[in-house]
């Protein structure tokens, strides 16, 4: 049919057209209306009108970028996120042409309700393969022309979500053929909704049907908003064989539907079985002679397998409004305050004295405490993060920002503990400034590069105290290494590694603080300016939601990144019971000297301890990375890297990679810092870098979120950067394009060659 089919036509004459026109969703719709079956009033938007589109407004090469970026099987969940919000700010930002707008809003005066509902019709969805559910948007409650188009772009750019973008293998998602229909229907508000399945999806074998309804819309269903009421029926017979009842706050104990109401939920389900050859799964509305279908698919069949659950942990990490605003009430009241307390607590123990059956039992305890956390900050602190992608999304669909990531600008300067450290080593720096006389001996020992021994560092403190202002030097240097550096680190517990911090302050002071600190304060607008834009551009009607949004994502972005901290204090308190324990079966001979201490040797070292009279104790360590790049064959350098676009802004400057420890006092301000990934408990060395580089990608990881905050030029997602680019080279980091060249820029090789 080609260029001959229609942008828009009635859902009463999808279904002939073909799902390759119409996608899976309007194809069932149009077919249960020519069944005679209640179906609110609608149209589809045909993906002859997303293709033209895509063409139109020049969107295909921004999609084959974000495909080509990276390949998909190597991109962190973070990194996908990232790219389908570059497309999705694409999609809202481009004007849906005069000839695809028309025919819409034609087709939208037409109907009768005020409001109307905008789905995705995508082809091969809502077919029993395979089930697509949380893959693509939908959008209740439309009832403006603009407001319209919006959601019909929200829609299209949702072919290519986050989601969608995982199972992109799944869905044969390809930005040559890949295409969206669009259903947009009349909004039926009635006092019940819910859904139906013909066979229990559980056990599709047993004579079984399941029946859910809610108060209200279906959407706060299908969202999770709302705890359902849940009957279990007899396929054979209607027979109710249980029913229990949704938790909700005020709710009646009685159930939201009677007895006529789930049998005739029950004989839909049959009728359609009947008539289609597929047991149904249905959302629904209204009772009685209000009963309305407002979709109907084949239950899914499809054996669950790795990557269904790895689906399911996934939308975990897209939680709901409901549930995010639970998740944000826990996070802040109970866990963090519980997460802080513990560290306080076990700081506050003395171990170091205990008997060996006590300070074993004393591993053991810190090892299951430190495992609880693990498994909390997976569970929870993960999916807490999505106050922030709930901030980006909402933001950049009102706005319709240049930068995809302006709505960062709302979270800045909120408090963190990185940050209150940061601040505190900025503050001693000034004090080092100005005493050129100490900075100048500070700088001679902070250059000593020799391995580090508490002993030599007690030698070093005399001499520093001796100079003037060194006392206080020393007292303020204590005070931050107790009450921000009780962390861990690549093993370490870096409240007894002054040196380090000592390094770093050296460096600030040395470099300057205004040029450390001074990109941070640079901003020309504030936070609240930016607030303000999103305020306006919601309208007075949505203001209270808009702050609730803002108000989320900001906890979450300081909660998100002091979880990180305070979670190294467990695992410091872990390896500080294990490294005592590894101090007395050194003192027996039982331990080599030295032996590298991790929280995995924990249990080895604790069982040590327990069997007095065992033998020698033999750690496994596992090293440190060799420097073999995986990017090209031996002996080759790549020219250029793509990663991920974390903050703006072009560099050139030194590489100097930090995987170990000891590697935060071989970094000298003025170089691109290059690693694994920035850890909250190692982010004090941040301010002296030109530029980032990580391995791990993500714009709202930590290293993102800390150089935006500082106007440091940031591409993350570089896979084995901290393997393939060795210290000393030099390179440019692009910031905006998200590309890390290696070796001099091109004029300068070019210059050298001439004559």
């Amino acid at each position: 049919m080609g260029a001959n089919t229609p942008l828009v036509l009635p859902l009463a004459e999808a279904a002939p057209l073909g799902e390759r026109w119409v996608g899976g969703k309007a194809a069932r719709l149009s077919e249960l209306l020519a069944a005679g079956y209640r179906v609110p009033d609608g149209f589809c938007v045909t993906t002859r009108a997303y293709q033209q589109f895509v063409e139109d407004g020049g969107l295909k090469n921004g999609i084959d970028m974000e495909m080509e970026r990276k390949a998909m099987s190597s991109m962190r969940w973070e990194e996908i996120w990232d790219a389908a919000l570059r497309i999705r700010t694409d999609f809202l930002r481009t004007p849906v042409p005069s000839d695809i707008s028309e025919p819409i809003i034609a087709a939208f005066r037409s109907l009768a309700a005020p409001s109307c509902a905008v789905r995705s019709s995508a082809v091969g969805e809502d077919s029993a393969a395979r089930s697509y559910a949380g893959l693509h948007e939908s959008i209740v409650g439309v009832t403006s022309e603009n407001a319209l188009l919006d959601a019909v772009r929200v829609v299209w750019a949702s072919l290519w979500s986050d989601a969608a973008l995982l199972y992109r293998r799944e869905l044969g998602l390809d930005t040559g053929t890949s295409a969206m229909a669009v259903v947009v229907q009349e909004l039926v508000a009635m006092d019940r909704s819910g859904v139906g399945f013909g066979r229990d999806p559980r056990e599709p074998t047993e004579d079984r049907q399941v029946v859910e309804a809610v108060p209200g819309l279906c959407q706060d269903l299908v969202d999770g908003a709302v705890d359902p009421d849940r009957w279990l029926i007899r396929r054979s017979t209607g027979a109710i064989i249980d029913w229990h009842p949704g938790i909700r706050t005020g709710q009646s104990e009685d159930p939201l539907l009677d007895d006529g109401d789930v049998g005739l939920i029950h004989r839909t389900l049959n009728t359609i079985e009947a008539t289609f050859g597929w047991p149904p799964d249905i959302e629904w509305t209204g009772r009685g002679t209000d009963f309305t279908l407002l979709q109907a698919r084949p239950v899914t069949t499809g054996a669950l397998g790795e990557e269904d659950d790895q689906r399911r942990w996934y939308l975990s990490l897209r939680p709901g409004k409901s549930k995010l605003e639970a998740l944000c009430k826990r996070v802040a009241e109970d866990l963090i305050p519980e997460l802080e307390a513990e560290g306080d607590r076990l700081a506050e123990e003395s171990i170091e004295d205990l008997a060996d059956a006590a300070l074993a039992d004393a591993i053991d305890t810190r090892a299951v405490i430190h495992a609880r956390w693990k498994q909390i900050y997976w569970d929870e602190f993960i999916p807490f993060a999505h106050g922030v992608r709930q901030l980006g999304t909402y933001y950049n669909d009102v706005v319709k920002p240049d930068d995809p990531y302006e709505f960062v600008a709302i979270l800045r300067h909120q408090p963190m503990l990185a940050a209150d450290r940061n601040s505190a080593l900025c503050q001693l720096a000034v004090y080092l400034e100005s005493r050129p006389a100490l900075l100048a001996q500070l700088r001679r020992l902070a250059a000593d590069r020799s391995t580090f021994s508490s002993e030599t560092w007690w030698s070093l403190r005399k001499s520093v105290a001796a100079a003037d202002g060194g006392s206080r030097f020393l007292e303020r240097l204590d005070q931050i290494c107790r009450q921000h550096m009780d962390v861990a680190y690549h093993g370490e517990q870096l409240d007894q590694r002054p040196d380090l911090v000592l390094h770093t302050v050296v460096e600030m002071a040395s470099i300057g603080v205004a040029a450390v600190a001074g990109s941070a304060s640079a901003h020309a607008t504030t936070p609240y300016e930016y607030e303000r834009r999103l305020l306006a551009a919601v309208g007075p009607e949505r203001h209270d939601e808009a702050r609730s949004v803002i108000a989320i994502a900001r906890l979450s972005w300081r909660l998100r990144d002091d979880d990180n901290v305070l979670l190294g204090r467990i695992e410091k308190q872990l390896l500080r019971a294990a490294k005592a324990a590894a101090e007395r079966l050194e003192r027996s001979q039982r331990l080599e000297a030295g032996a590298r201490i991790t929280t995995e040797s924990a249990a080895l070292l604790s069982a040590a301890l327990r069997d007095g009279m065992g033998g020698r104790v033999i750690l496994q360590d596992r090293g440190e990375p060799t420097r073999e790049s995986s990017f090209t064959a031996a002996g080759e350098t790549p020219r250029q890297i793509v990663g991920q676009p974390a903050a703006p802004g072009l560099v050139t400057a030194r590489a100097r990679g930090v995987r170990t420890t000891d590697d935060l006092k071989r970094f000298p301000a003025g170089e691109v810092l290059i690693c694994d990934a920035i850890q909250p408990t190692m982010s004090h060395i941040v301010p002296l870098a030109a530029a980032i580089i990580e391995r791990r990608g993500g714009m709202l990881i930590h290293g993102a979120i800390i150089a935006r905050e500082l106007g440091i030029p940031c591409v993350n997602g570089v896979s084995d950067a901290v393997l393939s680019i060795a210290d000393d080279e030099i390179v440019t980091v692009d910031g905006y394009l998200g590309i890390v060249t290696i070796g001099p820029p091109e004029f300068d090789i070019e210059t050298a060659a001439s004559p």
